[in-house]
């Protein structure tokens, strides 16, 4: 619920700003958030799925490779199977807005599926008793990914108040975007209790999963349009603060 929480403060976001977000803001936004998912795809999913294969020796490797590649091969099925835009996208025709505003939403809820995956596989972890992964970073990546979201939500609702759709229904549409996280969390844990033998899968599926939604969404609508390093700097800030979470309440 954390997370969610982190997307519905973020659509809350309508009630206090104007009508838009301006682009510098956004690209600020976006790198940051491509800076804590990177940050928690490493730290608190690929690491922990690594030494989780350590009796594996030199080939320890493995199950976080396979699961990687399924994770960005199973959100590049998704990517293709739900109609959607880039978060800056524009269609034109007499139906645009209304177009526009699903596909913005059903983009902004894809980029929750994987999240919400990679807190529930986390916290499975650490409630079967993974020794490599506590309390504590089940919290840090919580917290995290809240961060993270708090830029989707607003940048959800703040494109649909601009289209002339009121400030509650607004808000409505950014929270629901963000209740894929809880179901996707609580179906994981209760999937991985099946399946603790390959842990290290699914920590990793959800790293690959996440990452391709940087690299296929975030990264690039941080560099659209003139060039700004703003993207870049909050990209590292966004990291950095992942990774000090990660350590040190890991």
């Amino acid at each position: 619920m954390i997370p969610f929480l982190g997307t519905a403060l973020g659509a809350g976001c309508v009630f206090f700003l104007k009508n838009a977000i301006g682009e510098k803001t956004e690209r600020a936004l976006l790198g940051f958030a491509s800076g804590v998912m990177v940050a928690a795809s490493f730290f608190s999913l690929l690491l922990p799925a690594i030494e989780q294969s350590n009796d594996m020796g030199k080939w320890s490797f493995l199950p976080s490779s396979v699961g990687f590649v399924i994770g960005m091969m199973f959100l590049l099925v998704l990517d293709k199977a739900i109609p959607h835009l880039h978060l800056e996208g524009t269609e034109e025709g007499p139906h645009s807005g209304l177009k526009k505003t699903t596909k913005l939403i059903l983009a902004v809820t894809l980029h929750n599926i994987p999240e919400g995956m990679a807190v529930g596989v986390i916290v499975a972890g650490w409630y079967y008793g993974s020794s490599e992964i506590t309390f504590a970073a089940t919290i840090a990546l919580s917290i995290g990914i809240a961060i993270q979201n708090f830029p989707e939500g607003a940048i959800v609702s703040m494109p649909l108040r601009a289209e002339g759709m009121s400030k509650g229904k607004t808000f409505l549409y950014g929270v629901l975007s963000g209740a894929v996280e809880p179901i996707g969390a609580f179906a994981v844990i209760l999937a991985a209790g099946i399946f603790i033998p390959v842990m290290p899968y699914f920590l990793s599926f959800a790293a690959g999963a996440m990452i391709y939604v940087v690299v296929e969404e975030l990264i690039p609508e941080m560099s659209t349009g003139e060039h700004s390093n703003i993207g870049v700097i909050m990209f590292a800030m966004g990291f950095t603060l992942m990774m000090a979470l990660d350590v040190a309440l890991g």
